[in-house]
C-alpha cells in the first residue's frame, strides 16, 4: 500500500506503509479511536527527522533499541526512558531506525547499530513508527543468534 502527500515544497512524495495490521479484537470499532493501541492516522507511518545532541558521546542515549541482521529484523526502538531527551523528542517504542547521520540502518547488525549511536554526541536519525516490524522482532523464527530475546543498550 502506498500513501501520497503534498509536502510544504508542493512536490509530491510517496510512502510504503506496512502491509494493514488488523486493530486489535479486543477493542470495539466505536472506542478505537481513542485506544492507546489503535492507531487510524497514517501520517504516524510516515518517517520523520530526529536531532539528538547529547553533551559527549559517553552520555546515555535515552533509549534501547532491539533487532539486527543477526536476528533477521531491521534496528528498533524497544524502550524509552521516561523524562529523557529521546522522549521529550518523540521517538517511541516501535519506530524503525532508517538511518543516523547518513548511515543506513538497512541490514545493520546490532554491534554495528550500537557503535553508529555511541559514535558521536550529536545524532541525526531518519525514523518511521513501524509497530508490524517490531512485533516480528518477538518471533523466535527470528532470533538466529540464541535462544533468548535480542540484546538491548
Amino acid at each position: 500500500m502506498s500513501l501520497q502527500r503534498q509536502a510544504a515544497s508542493e512536490k509530491m512524495i510517496t510512502v510504503h506503509l506496512p502491509p494493514y495490521d488488523p486493530p486489535p479484537a479486543w477493542i470495539p470499532p466505536e472506542e478505537r479511536a481513542s485506544d492507546p493501541d489503535y492507531c487510524g492516522d497514517l501520517n504516524d507511518f510516515l518517517p520523520r527527522k530526529i536531532i539528538l545532541r547529547r553533551p559527549n558521546p559517553s552520555t546515555q542515549l535515552g533509549f534501547h533499541i532491539r533487532g539486527g541482521k543477526e536476528y533477521r529484523s531491521e534496528i528498533y526502538i524497544s524502550k524509552v526512558i521516561n523524562s529523557s531527551e529521546a522522549e521529550r523528542l518523540g521517538l517511541k517504542i516501535g519506530d524503525q531506525i532508517l538511518s543516523v547521520n547518513g548511515v543506513s540502518f538497512s541490514g545493520l547488525d546490532h554491534p554495528q547499530a550500537v557503535k553508529v549511536l555511541k559514535s558521536t554526541s550529536d545524532i541525526e536519525m531518519k525514523v518511521k513508527y513501524y509497530p508490524y516490524g517490531y512485533r516480528k522482532t518477538f518471533s523466535t523464527r527470528t532470533l538466529t543468534r540464541s535462544r533468548s530475546a535480542p540484546r538491548i543498550m
